[in-house]
């Protein structure tokens, strides 16, 4: 071949390639860019949650857009990359139209190296391109290999089923998203598209990122609730969604049952097959956990992965597993694949009945080495698989029962007693009365090689119990009856709390929640509580929070005892304990020590004699309890309502300090079991390791012998101060008021009420 002739061909190859080239670029399709805005969001999200974008925008106090355009979803975002290198002002304008305009690749280039300085190099930027929008898969690409190298920081990546959004719903919140995996905030975003389908998300604090991708279109809606079908169409619930799909074209003519637990298979937003789960099962929950429910008769049973509970009767409602009390039936449990699948609760709860943890002697631990016990009447124990195994036990039988015995090869055992009460003396147990008695059943578990103790008895036989435990027998009967409503009200919130649910209880029997059948039951307390039978306090809809305590200082506090600021408790009044219950202003250290230092101030409670208190203390000591330098000051920082210290700080010799953040720890920090406190009717007693209450002022007297500085403690009152004073009920009941009227006094605003009318 000549040389003209090879130059020639390959020319003419290079012309094809080139064509080639033209004709691909050509045939393929733009590939969508990204708006600005909306990789603005993913951007910022991804180093910082919403609402710091918004304390941040309002603690700059200005915005790069304009007074008019500010408010737009997308300014948070934008101001805070503007500020911290994500945008450049030289690149970006501050403006609407800009926003939602495509991300261009000198944009990406620099938005990317704010996710990490590697993720920059995967913008391939060149001179031809600035400008060009930046395609959005690619966007994409690099966001969620970043997300995954910092999930742990806060941002998720999460595969979801998108099963509503605000468009298709009646009653849809603006901006929020249902999934399987929750609902969350998608300011800004597109989703009404993803429908039905799976798609991946990235999620911090609740509030979507972006999507980056469609994982699937078919998908399986897992255990849905069927509602009904009219016509040609399904309505089922997907958790709180109601949702409607048209029936396959093979099932119009079938009877499909509603009213049932169901997997709906879904191709590209088009129902193609139900599977209906007919089996039921139903007992008494006997306990439940992260991934089992133990129901009586059936032993424990594992729960699926997508495990739902429904509220079935009156208006749906779905719930969480929560709501599956312990010790009630109040459950219809579907079965599938050898799993349970969901909960339907089918009745309302009638709180009939609590369970209550038996902690060991002196109340240190909810675990017993062994259990001995006395049957008082005729007995039933039942064990082994399910409990089929029964025996019946005569009146008197002694039974020891230890880890690892045949009784408990099936982890648990009952005793059921013949006569509801004080059926069961248990010997192994020691409290203020001696050797305690119960009634209804005993529940004995084996859980790590250790005992549990369960009793499951009638709430109303339960506060028999709580009563004289918490309060004199001797005190005014409408005193007792104040109590018994704020120990059932107290009791009530505790079964729906269900804090003891993985061991079977709702409560145990110490000063963690109520002291339960330390001191005897007395024909007084059982009176009070008959009388008030079913009697509850509530605030609004929901039972109210009855917290109590011993004595005041003449002044109660408020629900922000607790932190905050009160307001989720706003029957729980700072207010002096007499008639005009006033609300002084007792915040500075100067108005309270005047307050506290004066004996005279007439309170329901101001004849008891923790009423008013006082110690000495030495800097030597108190340094040495808390591995400190003699202490040289201690300074009350702030008071919460009714003069309670909230803050306090001890410096000692060297300068060192320790903070006081609480009234507990201020109680705890200033308490000793060597203190000496000279009680208002000239009586010392000592061994109060944690003080008797948080209202007190202090003061430095003068120097201890061996050269330390001495404090003196003026305090008043005996325990935390919000809520009912016992003795201040007391004080009022001798004054002639009724129940009704002391609870009203110490919890404004709620009422009394039946509990079976309640619910």
């Amino acid at each position: 071949m000549s040389k003209r002739g090879f130059i020639l061909r390959m020319g003419g190859i290079v012309v094809l390639i080139a064509l080639l080239i033209a004709l691909i670029l050509f045939l393929e399709p733009e590939r969508p860019g990204i708006s600005r805005a909306q990789a603005a969001k993913a951007a910022a999200l991804f180093a910082v949650s919403r609402e710091e974008c918004i304390q941040y925008q309002e603690e700059k106090g200005s915005s790069y857009f304009t007074e008019k355009e500010k408010n737009n979803w997308y300014t948070v975002y934008m101001d805070y990359l503007f500020d911290h290198e994500g945008l450049s002002n030289e690149y970006t304008e501050s403006t609407a139209a800009a926003a939602n305009q495509d991300l261009t690749y000198r944009e990406a280039k620099r938005l990317a190296g704010f996710l990490g300085k590697n993720y920059a190099d995967r913008v391939n930027l060149n001179q031809s391109n600035q400008k060009l929008p930046f395609p959005a898969d690619l966007w994409w690409q690099i966001y969620e290999d970043a997300a995954k190298a910092q999930e742990e920081e806060g941002l998720k990546t999460l595969d979801v089923i998108l099963y509503g959004t605000p468009n298709q719903m009646e009653n849809g919140k603006p901006w929020i998203c249902y999934t399987d995996k929750g609902d969350f905030r998608f300011e800004g975003l597109a989703l009404d598209a993803y429908l039905d389908r799976k798609i991946r998300v990235f999620v911090r604090d609740g509030e979507i990122a972006g999507v980056s991708r469609q994982v699937t279109e078919s998908v399986v809606y897992e255990n849905v609730w069927l509602e009904e079908i009219t016509g040609e169409k399904l309505f089922f619930h997907a958790g709180q969604v109601p949702r409607a799909f048209v029936l396959p074209q093979k099932d119009m003519d079938k009877d499909i049952q509603v009213h049932h637990i169901a997997d709906l298979h879904v191709k590209d937003g088009v129902l193609e097959k139900i599977r209906l789960k007919k089996d039921r099962i139903q007992g008494k929950v006997l306990a439940i956990g992260e991934d089992f429910v133990e129901i009586e008769g059936y032993g424990v049973l594992s729960l699926s992965e997508n495990f739902r509970v429904f509220k079935v009767y009156g208006e749906y409602e779905e719930q969480s597993r929560s709501n599956i009390l312990v010790g009630y039936d109040l459950q219809e449990f579907v079965a599938a694949e050898g799993k349970i699948c969901a909960a339907l609760t089918v009745r309302p709860f009638n709180g009939e009945r609590i369970r209550v943890l038996l902690m060991d002697k002196g109340f240190t631990s909810l675990f017993h080495s062994d259990v001995s016990l006395t049957l008082n009447c005729d007995a039933v124990i039942s064990y082994g698989d399910k409990e089929k195994e029964k025996k019946q036990l005569p009146a008197g039988t002694q039974l020891t029962i230890r880890p690892g015995d045949d009784y408990l090869k099936a982890q648990r055992v009952v005793i059921t007693p013949a006569r509801d009460k004080d059926g069961i003396q248990i010997d192994s147990l020691v409290r203020d009365q001696g050797t305690p008695v119960y009634g209804g059943v005993l529940e004995i578990r084996e859980e790590d090689g250790k005992l549990v103790l369960v009793n499951d008895l009638l709430l109303e036989d339960y506060l028999k119990k709580v009563v004289p435990s918490e309060m004199p027998a001797g005190y005014e009967m409408e005193a007792l009856k104040a109590q018994a409503v704020c120990a059932r009200t107290y009791a009530y919130q505790q079964i729906i709390g269900n804090s003891y649910s993985q061991h079977g209880a709702h409560v145990d029997d110490s000063t963690n929640y109520q002291v339960y059948n330390n001191v005897a039951s007395d024909a007084r307390t059982d009176t009070a509580v008959d009388e008030t039978c079913g009697k509850i306090l509530f605030y609004e809809d929901e039972p109210a929070s009855t917290y109590y305590y011993s004595t005041s200082c003449g002044h109660g506090t408020d629900g922000s005892v607790w932190g905050g600021s009160g307001e989720a408790l706003p029957y729980l009044k700072a207010v002096e304990l007499q008639e005009e219950r006033r609300c002084l202003d007792l915040h500075t250290n100067q108005a309270f020590a005047a307050f506290i230092k004066n004996m005279e101030i007439p309170s329901f409670d101001s004849g008891y004699s923790m009423y008013r208190w006082k110690a000495l203390y030495k800097g030597s000591t108190l340094g040495s309890k808390l591995e400190m330098n003699w202490i040289e000051t201690i300074e009350v920082t702030k008071r919460g309502a009714g003069g309670i210290v909230q803050e306090m700080i001890l410096t000692d010799k060297d300068g060192k300090k320790r903070s006081c953040s609480d009234q507990m720890e201020v109680r705890r920090v200033l308490g000793s079991k060597d203190l000496e406190i000279e009680r208002k009717d000239g009586q010392v007693v000592d061994g109060w390791s944690l003080l008797p209450s948080a209202f007190i002022s202090i003061e430095e007297t003068g120097t201890a012998k061996d050269g330390s500085r001495l404090f003196t403690i003026y305090g008043g009152g005996y325990g935390h101060g919000a809520g009912m004073s016992q003795n201040g009920a007391q004080g009022m009941a001798k004054a002639g008021k009724g129940y009704e009227e002391i609870l009203g006094f110490f919890y404004e605003g709620t009422e009394i009420r039946d509990v079976v009318a309640a619910y």
